[in-house]
């Protein structure tokens, strides 16, 4: 079997490789185990740039109130 990469770099790459990991597993390409672990990570990997994108808002939030309070 040919080797697999998906890019999860971003949220619309991590949506894309669970839909191409979703159809494999349905098509009998890949066992349910094997696309569990795939979404598995997927999500971990969601969850980090989400944590990511919420530290960043906080930062400019905390510079425009620091800025207005100085």
């Amino acid at each position: 079997m040919a080797k697999l990469r998906l890019k999860m770099t971003t949220a619309k790459e991590i949506r894309r490789a669970m839909n191409r990991v979703s159809n494999m597993a349905l098509n009998g390409e890949i066992e349910a185990k094997q696309a569990n672990a795939i979404i598995y990570a997927a999500n971990t990997c969601l969850n980090s740039i989400r944590t990511d994108e919420q530290e960043k808002r906080i930062d400019e939030l905390e510079k425009i109130i620091n800025d207005q309070v100085n």
